[in-house]
């Protein structure tokens, strides 16, 4: 049998788990929250209809919402309007897919946190516009690939190496900052000098790449590659007006990148 101390610390016990019980069934009911309505305005535009663009304004509460602008073109996409259309696909800032132009500036939408009372969420400036907030990168990928983004050396290739191309801490070095990008365009897009050349300029982006190229010690193509480079529109459209590295969303240099290349074929003459 249970002593009367024993019974009294059970009754006292029995009593303090009944009122954490409480304690959580009283936070079950606590009065909701006031709604945080953001108004987010989306450029829209359908090649399929008759219409030219609009801004359509789409209320979210973000009480309910992720904090990220990508996070409430889905909630908008998922719950309000199926015919939003954008790219997306890592939403970690990795892939580039969202890069869009958010309250003036390019950016990632993923990375990019919902501030204020009202958004404005528009594609990449002066480009060519698929739907919506999809722009045609194809006239970027082009100049991406017509500066051969892959490791060039001469002589015979081994097609079965007995060891991997080794590169010295020092080397590897060179290559941070600028292997990192991961080609959104959203440099190349707020750069002026781009938006009236895109069909000769390269643009920062595919410029920095171009580099990346150069300045590896195992590229054998140095010289080709710089004197590829040396014209008066691809490379000396840039103007160092920098808005390339202001808006990376990367937080890399595209700037000081095109400076290098400059300065290497200077002197290369």
């Amino acid at each position: 049998m249970l002593t009367q101390t024993a019974r009294t610390l059970a009754r006292r016990a029995f009593q303090a788990q009944g009122a954490r019980a409480l304690s959580s069934a009283e936070l079950k009911f606590q009065a909701p929250k006031k709604p945080n309505i953001h108004h987010f305005k989306i450029y829209r535009w359908d090649p399929d209809q008759n219409q030219k663009p609009y801004v359509s304004t789409y209320p979210v509460d973000m009480n309910d919402c992720g904090p990220m602008v990508l996070d409430a073109l889905i909630k908008i996409k998922n719950e309000q309007d199926s015919t939003v259309t954008f790219r997306r696909s890592c939403r970690e800032g990795i892939c580039g897919s969202c890069a869009m132009n958010i309250d003036g500036g390019n950016t990632l939408a993923c990375l990019k946190e919902v501030e204020g009372d009202t958004t404005k969420v528009y594609p990449l400036p002066h480009m060519y516009v698929v739907k919506d907030l999809v722009p045609d990168m194809s006239n970027f990928y082009d100049q991406y690939k017509s500066i051969k983004p892959w490791l060039q050396q001469k002589g015979p290739t081994d097609p079965s190496p007995k060891e991997e191309n080794k590169q010295s801490i020092e080397d590897r070095k060179k290559l941070d900052g600028m292997y990192e990008c991961i080609l959104c365009a959203c440099c190349s897009t707020s750069c002026p000098s781009y938006w009236w050349n895109s069909d000769r300029y390269l643009g920062p982006a595919v410029l920095m790449q171009a580099f990346r190229w150069i300045d590896d010690s195992r590229d054998e193509f140095t010289k080709e590659r710089l004197e590829d480079l040396d014209d008066a529109f691809k490379l000396y459209r840039c103007h160092t007006i920098m808005n390339c590295t202001k808006t990376c969303p990367k937080h890399l240099n595209p700037g000081k990148a095109i400076a290098h290349i400059k300065k290497k074929i200077a002197t290369m003459h």
